[in-house]
């Protein structure tokens, strides 16, 4: 999500009329649904795992399909603007 969207979804937070006790409970929610997923996406890869995907690109580089350190820094530095 983009900080503006994530504004907007604030906005609407501020929006209802939440007691202290209201908050804490929404705030308590949010922490524990996020440390779940942190659990999960920190969940290591086995060796087949990791095997498999160095396997797909060996793969892809014996097949020529590769691309330039230019064409690389531009994709990351796309993908990274949408987190400014």
């Amino acid at each position: 999500m983009t900080t503006a969207t994530l504004q907007n979804v604030w906005n609407g937070i501020l929006a209802y009329d939440l007691t202290a006790d209201n908050k804490r409970w929404l705030a308590e929610r949010l922490w524990q649904q996020a440390e779940e997923e942190s659990k999960e996406d920190s969940k290591p890869y086995t060796m087949a795992e990791l095997n498999a995907r160095i396997d797909r690109a060996e793969a892809s580089i014996a097949a020529g399909r590769t691309m330039s350190d230019a064409e690389a820094t531009e994709r990351i530095n796309k993908y990274m603007s949408q987190y400014r």
